[in-house]
């Protein structure tokens, strides 16, 4: 169906169609559809493990019926706190199927952070690895809806001969669990499956929740954002339809975390209900990532900028051969021109013939909405929007739509958008706003532009903006010009409270392999800001660390320099 709303990008879509046609189906249910298509083709590899279609569907049903024999019902939800590994693939699937929600978790959470999960989604079932038994363990007694612990481990995914090799080696590494701990493994919770014998498939429209991820949001406060079968169906054909040169069998090395967005929407649901087959990676370095790269041919891979930065710093790859690569998509961060013209030599010195395709998107819309398109790419852009997705920039605090060229902030609408962020419903009502033109858009928090093409240039997050002396600095344009120095590797920029300016400018660098941190660069740095950044918008002082520290996705987080420099002046 077409909407009634500017889309200055057509003309620029190439192979890419206007509009799709989207599935009826849950998430499972077209899992299943695929299966019946490609019953010998591998859906997933982990750790040389490789488990067909076939074999991944009959798991899933497997695990359906043993929620069903715990006594999950529709609508309930579980929490799943695993790495990427078949246990979270079968888990989330069968959540699906007997019409309960996916609570997704990262397992490096707190105690605190795992127990307000668990208490904010209300969730009766939990997953998670035998090495996080311990943090479950010391919080449980206060999570009153939780009936069900379920604990499995690395070694329930492994092939025979690699179950050896872990019990020699990583198994000794894990706390034993008490003999009297209430909770069920994961080998006796799948032969209660096995048992079962009911009735255990719910059917749901592709309207009805299904997966709650969590996002700091539009304002920085984490929150459960509530998401539909409809959401991640849409997006698996969008992200497939954005990448014509994709066939069913090609390989995604899957890297990102299942919890988030981007690794749960893009590198595992999209290749699952496409025929695609996921590199399942449940942690890795850099080092071990351009292992992954050389062993495994992937013909996708997908990745935040500080990752590909990280690639940039390893040495002895002269031999690494990135013929294989269809596509490479850069999101959850904005990739500076800098670092994409390095990665892109990167690639091209290592016989790849494309280059990195950057991204925008929200979880408030499961993860991408916007893409570089194969025709034309501009500098300094996030692309264009998928299939049925519009984007409109507005005056910040108005739905006014502001002139083309003008930035504002970015608003989107489409079929991957949010149902509502959990048990708040004050500030869904401020993120999902009714327009005049009759249809529902995302006010996402972020700064932006649209050219007259349609191309979308992201800014910067409103809140992330730095007010000094009255004017607005922008961190990611000074990163963006720091990046660009001989000397930088990272940069990351930060307000500092400031009590005469409101806030003053710091910068944090990491320099390039081969430089220390000396007097003499950090003066040539201010030199060079001097002559490249408006004096009212100069960092008053630049800082040099080995590593910038990161989110649990790999983002630079800059909230932690921010709270470091507020407790020193505290």
């Amino acid at each position: 169906m077409e909407i009634n709303v500017k889309a200055p990008w057509r003309p620029f879509l190439g192979e890419v169609p206007f509009t799709l046609e989207y599935s009826e189906k849950t998430m499972c249910n077209k899992v299943i559809e695929t299966a019946e298509k490609y019953p010998d083709y591998i859906a997933y590899d982990f750790m040389g493990k490789k488990t067909t279609y076939k074999t991944a569907v009959e798991d899933i049903r497997t695990c359906a019926r043993a929620l069903k024999a715990l006594g999950v019902k529709p609508d309930e939800r579980v929490t799943i706190c695993l790495p990427n590994c078949p246990q979270a693939i079968t888990m989330f699937y069968a959540v699906n199927l007997i019409g309960a929600i996916a609570n997704m978790i990262h397992p490096l959470s707190s105690e605190q952070e795992i127990l307000f999960y668990l208490n904010d989604s209300k969730s009766v079932a939990a997953i998670t690895l035998d090495r996080f038994y311990g943090k479950f363990a010391a919080i449980v007694s206060d999570a009153p809806h939780l009936k069900n612990l379920i604990i499995t481990s690395i070694r329930d995914g492994l092939s025979p001969v690699m179950k050896l090799g872990y019990d020699l080696t990583e198994a000794k590494k894990v706390k034993k669990i008490p003999k009297d701990a209430d909770i069920l493994r994961w080998t006796a919770f799948m032969k209660l499956g096995s048992a079962f014998a009911g009735e255990y498939a719910v059917p749901r429209r592709r309207e009805d929740a299904a997966v709650i991820l969590y996002s700091g949001g539009t304002t920085g406060t984490n929150k459960g954002i509530l998401l539909s079968n409809y959401n991640f169906n849409a997006l698996g054909a969008q992200i497939v339809a954005t990448n014509p040169m994709f066939s069913a069998g090609d390989k995604m090395l899957a890297i990102m975390p299942m919890f988030h967005g981007f690794g749960l929407g893009v590198s595992i649901h999209s290749m699952l209900v496409n025929g695609g087959r996921c590199v399942l990676v449940p942690q890795f370095t850099p080092k071990t990532y351009a292992e992954l790269l050389g062993k495994h041919h992937p013909n996708f891979i997908a990745g935040v900028p500080t990752l590909f930065e990280a690639l940039l710093r390893i040495d002895g790859l002269e031999k690494l051969d990135l013929s294989c690569l269809k596509g490479v998509f850069s999101g959850g961060d904005s990739l500076s021109a800098e670092l994409k013209k390095r990665f892109d030599a990167f690639l091209k010195a290592h016989k790849a013939t494309i280059e990195v395709r950057e991204g925008y998107g929200t979880t408030e819309c499961v993860t991408a909405s916007c893409l570089t398109p194969t025709t034309i790419a501009k500098e300094g852009s996030i692309g264009i929007p998928f299939p049925d997705t519009y984007y409109k920039i507005v005056s910040p605090g108005t739905q006014d739509e502001v002139p083309y060229g003008e930035e504002g902030e970015i608003c989107l609408t489409g079929p991957t958008m949010m149902i509502e962020y959990v048990n708040h419903p004050e500030e869904t009502a401020n993120t999902l706003q009714h327009h005049s033109d009759g249809l529902t858009w995302v006010h996402t928090g972020d700064l932006g532009v649209m050219d007259s093409d349609g191309y979308i240039y992201f800014r910067q997050r409103i809140k992330r903006m730095i007010v000094t002396s009255g004017y607005n600095v922008y961190p990611s344009q000074l990163e963006n010009i720091l990046d660009k120095n001989e000397y930088v590797h990272l940069s990351c920029v930060i307000g500092v409270k400031d009590p005469y300016k409101m806030q003053k400018v710091k910068a944090f660098v990491v320099l390039k392999p081969g430089y220390e941190p000396s007097d003499s660069i950090k003066t040539e740095l201010l030199d060079y800001c001097r002559k490249n950044i408006a004096k009212y918008a100069m960092p008053y002082d630049i800082e040099f660390r080995g590593e910038l520290p990161k989110t649990l996705v790999g983002k630079v987080a800059y909230r932690v320099l921010e709270e470091e420099e507020s407790g020193k002046t505290a």
